[in-house]
């Protein structure tokens, strides 16, 4: 994390707490306590008006807020435009993240950007091929799992319709062949497996820590894959 994000993110941390100790801040952003003493002082530098109560910690001073994040026209209707293909290629947990952001963005937009946007809304298709499967629920638990490097448990059907228990530790998810496919150390298999995400019936986080200490890159198995597309 770059120092812009990070002050941004303290920022952020400090808005959502009535009081945050300087050893609070750096167990979160894994920096040391002098190095939040400096970004401290550059928030100030900037005009960002943090006090500090002996015994609590540091707080923002109320009154002072972040203004809400403008959107131009041709940005807006750009997310507006994705919101259709994530309809069409996320499964329903994406779909129902996705929206429930753009809804966000929408409700600070100026009145005549809504106005464009609801055309657009209501004249904008997407024709997608019948192979296409994407009735489930489980893109953002994989998601989780990838980034929390933590161990699912997955009920799976295979293409003979044989349903085994399988303990995956899932390092990348790939769409190839019109659907998408989970990468994973399989525990059963003792190797990689590809499994398509479709054919998961079941699935939960585990909240056990990967086992393997190191996995092969997402970029290089996927030069294993039999197709290009």
């Amino acid at each position: 994390m770059n120092r812009i994000d990070r002050l941004f993110g303290i920022l952020t941390l400090l808005q959502s707490k009535k009081y945050l100790t300087a050893e609070k801040i750096a167990d979160k952003f894994g920096i040391s306590v002098r190095t939040v003493y400096r970004d401290i002082k550059a928030m100030g530098e900037q005009g960002i008006p943090v006090s500090f109560e002996q015994n609590k910690g540091y707080f923002i001073v109320q009154g002072y807020f972040v203004p809400p994040v403008s959107f131009s026209c041709e940005e807006a209707s750009a997310l507006l435009l994705m919101e259709s293909l994530v309809s069409g290629f996320a499964d329903k947990s994406i779909q129902t993240h996705y929206s429930s952001a753009l809804n966000k963005i929408k409700a600070v937009l100026r009145g005549s950007q809504k106005d464009k946007l609801e055309i657009l809304n209501n004249n904008i298709r997407l024709q997608l091929p019948a192979c296409i499967q994407n009735d489930y629920e489980y893109l953002s638990v994989l998601q989780n799992a990838i980034s929390s490097k933590v161990i699912v448990q997955m009920d799976y059907k295979n293409n003979r319709s044989e349903v085994s228990k399988r303990y995956v530790e899932p390092i990348g998810l790939i769409f190839y062949a019109f659907s998408w496919h989970v990468i994973g150390w399989c525990h059963m298999r003792q190797e990689y497996r590809d499994f398509k995400v479709s054919r998961i019936l079941k699935i939960s986080l585990t909240e056990k820590p990967f086992e393997k200490p190191d996995h092969i890159n997402l970029t290089d198995y996927q030069k294993l894959i039999p197709v290009n597309y």
